[in-house]
């Protein structure tokens, strides 16, 4: 079920809808408006951050050196 981030253009609020189909008209839930503007963001993928505890990752942020 995908979730997706609005911001009303009446009184700026960002909120998050649940969107179980399509054609259902999202309102902002602060003042009803619905001229709103979806905002895409970033999404983590679990274990996608560096850990120290990670054998494998490197310390140094230069990666390839140019030859």
């Amino acid at each position: 079920m995908p979730t997706y981030t609005y911001r009303c253009g009446g009184c700026k609020k960002e909120f998050d809808v649940f969107v179980l189909g399509q054609g259902k008209k999202v309102k902002c839930p602060v003042c009803g408006s619905e001229n709103l503007e979806r905002v895409f963001k970033p999404f983590k993928i679990a274990g996608s951050e560096k850990s120290s505890k990670c054998s494998s990752c490197s310390s140094s942020s230069g990666g390839a050196k140019p030859t």
